[in-house]
């Protein structure tokens, strides 16, 4: 069964068999609904005259979310526990905005972790109520954050985990950025506590790449991971935006 999951809330399949204990897919679509709703906030920096490139930003932003979800103080009694929580009881929403210059120092003097690419950085942060976002992220802005890369990327390595696009979805950076979150999310969820901590060990390796047209289909219907996306910005409500493949993953082709 594929663990297809909401980007932004649209309903989930279920609660298959051997789903880690705080994967969220162990609640009711109602329950999910009824619970307050939060959102992550993650925080793309973008200086006019250096932009990362696209592919750049979107593995740091899944390996930002990675890093909130493997970080002690969101486990047990951790100070971020009980907001990581709510959010994963409630629709797993992610926003991401841009900042610059000191609009970035700000951001950073925040509670959260930076995530550091090729060249990208990406400022992750506690989750927070859907109208309660602090007023230095809630000023910043979500559009312009369209990127580009100047060259296409090299294939993913033998065995690293990939969180295959979508080749029929056209995203902006942020949108991509938020379903590579989406995708990586997934993935995490579904791997026991000892392949989790390996990959933490490893510093989250992972590889963004866009699926060829052709066997597109055979992903999604694989087995893997796969994200849908609510619709509530820019593509359609029930869109496949990401598979996620890490070599743990039973049905996986990067074994």
């Amino acid at each position: 069964m594929s663990s297809e999951h909401p980007a932004d809330g649209t309903r989930d399949t279920g609660s298959p068999a051997g789903r880690s204990p705080d994967s969220p897919f162990r609640h009711e679509n109602a329950s999910r609904d009824s619970a307050p709703q939060y959102v992550l906030p993650l925080v793309v920096r973008i200086e006019r005259a250096e932009p990362p490139a696209r592919t750049d930003a979107l593995e740091t932003a899944a390996r930002a979310v990675l890093e909130i979800l493997g970080d002690e103080r969101s486990a047990g009694d951790g100070e971020w526990a009980r907001a990581v929580r709510d959010w994963q009881d409630a629709r797993i929403r992610k926003v991401v905005r841009r900042a610059r210059g000191a609009e970035w120092r700000k951001a950073c003097a925040l509670p959260g972790i930076t995530v550091t690419g090729k060249a990208a950085e990406v400022r992750v942060f506690p989750p927070v109520p859907l109208d309660g976002w602090p007023k230095e992220l809630a000023r910043l802005q979500v559009s312009g954050t369209d990127l580009d890369d100047p060259e296409p990327p090299e294939p993913a390595a033998p065995g690293e985990p990939v969180l295959w696009m979508s080749p029929e979805v056209t995203m902006s950076a942020g949108k991509a950025m938020a379903q590579a979150g989406h995708g990586a999310q997934l993935a995490w969820w579904e791997l026991s506590g000892e392949q989790r901590a390996a990959w933490r060990a490893a510093c989250y390796p992972l590889a963004v790449r866009t699926a060829g047209p052709s066997g597109w289909p055979d992903l999604t219907g694989s087995g893997l991971p796969v994200v849908r996306d609510a619709g509530f910005t820019e593509i359609a409500p029930g869109s496949c935006t990401v598979v996620a493949d890490h070599p743990a993953l039973p049905a996986s082709r990067r074994a």
